[in-house]
């Protein structure tokens, strides 16, 4: 189907008096008029502040709650099986919601739809602070991930439209601080969770996106530029926009579909697995008859490279999620932390994902930091099975930081994977889909979770978590080491 939407600019429309786009851009013409009254080389820091305010509260999100999974189960009476939902309705929003709003923002303009997203942001926090009962929780932890998922696609499209307005690309340190933003974000996540829960209590973490969003409101509103007039239809003279809205329908289904399979593994409901495989295959059948589908699926099965970055992207992040969530509980419930000391244990875990994020982002190769992530994870999957109620700390530090360093090289390196073999005309579906992966990946660490601890975490549930992490481990390692395409990118 196909909407045609009107769009009115905020400043009036210059003569397009057309000059040569720089290459590589992948932007219409850049104007006589735009390149004449260009300020100074653009790219300033009013412009990216909010943008890297607004791209750090999704992946923030992902990872601040494990530590108050915990006190949020106690305080409602449910376990871990029930709580793991706060998890994967972010990740099942966001997987649905990042790609559409790429394409709001490419169609109606990139600071409409920025600023829409913290509006949604700043709701699903009061919703969270005040929510009485636990479907109140989840309500507004869908919310969440629809809100934070229209940062990230629109600063890559605000930061396109002022390649186009200055007349060159991109400077790497501006995309480099907006990868370390969501990378450190995340990284930090447990720990500020902890002292959250510690300090204010678990309503805490639902709360910090208030302040946080409404500065970067403010912050947009004043500094991201109007959006310039996006391409407009020949024939309708608007633009053209083209979101599927039965392929986002039948993916969200059968996502949703799987998640509740999933998160009941313990009792498996084997019937929802008929309409989940209708609903794929219906979703498939669609895809390829459309001219402009919500996935791709040819552009994926004509690209074997790219879609062994997708699988693993998505296993690497269920292991790095069964920690994030997994081990954090087990800290609190089995060993009895306090959810400020469990942050504090975690601390080692952030700090290596930080300083290794900005490592794999000088790296040139991928291959390397790759294979040295993949086998780190195993190691720390094969630490934990050994754990127990007596194990010293200084080994429980140890277990984070060897899922801290991958976590920082896994993100830098397959992104850089994703820009080698996507093709150059669909980067931008081809980086959420990226994303996708990586959420379906938590949603399935989620559900691990739940099936290795049924209602409270104990040493034989992490021990269980642990060996289907090393196994796992064991499969990235193979799909690293043998992938040919990585070996003309060492």
């Amino acid at each position: 189907m196909n909407v045609d939407v009107k769009v009115t600019s905020d400043r009036p429309a210059p003569e397009a008096t057309a000059v040569a786009a720089p290459t590589g851009l992948g932007l219409p013409p850049v104007t006589a008029t735009t390149a004449a009254t260009a300020p100074g080389p653009g790219f300033s820091g009013r412009l990216t502040a909010p943008l890297l305010l607004g791209s750090l509260l999704n992946p923030l999100n992902t990872t601040m709650i494990s530590t108050a999974l915990v006190a949020i189960g106690h305080q409602f009476g449910i376990g871990a099986a029930h709580t793991a939902w706060l998890i994967s309705v972010l990740y099942l929003a966001s997987a649905v919601a990042q790609p559409v709003l790429g394409k709001l923002a490419d169609a109606l303009g990139p600071r409409r739809v920025f600023v829409a997203g913290l509006l949604v942001v700043i709701a699903s926090g009061l919703v969270g602070m005040f929510a009485p009962n636990f479907g109140w929780l989840i309500a507004s932890r869908l919310l969440l991930g629809i809100g934070t998922s229209a940062a990230y696609p629109a600063a890559m499209s605000v930061l396109r439209d002022e390649s186009r307005r200055v007349g060159r690309v991109t400077p790497r340190p501006v995309l480099a601080r907006l990868s370390f933003a969501a990378l450190g974000s995340a990284a930090v996540g447990p720990t500020l969770g902890g002292l959250l829960v510690m300090v204010v209590g678990w309503r805490g973490i639902f709360a910090v996106n208030v302040p946080v969003a409404l500065v970067a409101l403010g912050a947009a509103l004043f500094w991201i530029p109007a959006d310039p007039a996006r391409t407009r239809d020949a024939d309708a003279g608007v633009p053209r926009l083209d979101l599927d809205p039965l392929g986002i329908g039948l993916f969200s289904t059968a996502l949703t579909v799987l998640v509740f399979f999933l998160l009941d593994l313990s009792h498996p409901l084997w019937w929802l697995l008929a309409p989940f495989a209708v609903l794929t295959a219906v979703l498939v059948w669609w895809q390829l008859r459309r001219p402009q589908p919500f996935i791709d699926l040819r552009m994926i099965a004509g690209n074997a490279a790219l879609a062994r970055t997708y699988l693993r992207h998505g296993l690497s992040y269920l292991l790095i999620y069964c920690v994030m969530y997994g081990f954090t509980q087990w800290l609190e419930e089995a060993r009895g932390y306090s959810s400020g000391y469990t942050g504090l244990l975690m601390l080692p875990m952030s700090v290596a994902a930080l300083v290794c994020s900005l490592l794999g982002a000088r790296t040139k190769g991928i291959r390397g930091p790759l294979t040295l992530a993949c086998v780190l994870l195993t190691v720390g999957a094969a630490v934990l099975m050994f754990l127990s109620g007596s194990t010293p700390v200084a080994v429980l530090l140890l277990a984070g930081a060897c899922f801290g360093i991958p976590q920082g090289l896994i993100g830098t390196s397959n992104q850089a994977a994703v820009q080698a073999y996507a093709p150059p005309e669909s980067i931008g579906s081809a980086a959420g889909l990226q994303r996708t992966a990586q959420y379906i990946g938590a949603i399935t660490a989620s559900s691990l979770i739940a099936l290795a601890y049924g209602q409270s975490a104990s040493v034989g549930g992490l021990h269980l978590m642990a060996a289907v992490s090393a196994v796992l481990g064991l499969l990235l390692i193979i799909l690293t080491v043998t992938d040919r395409a990585l070996r003309t990118r060492t």
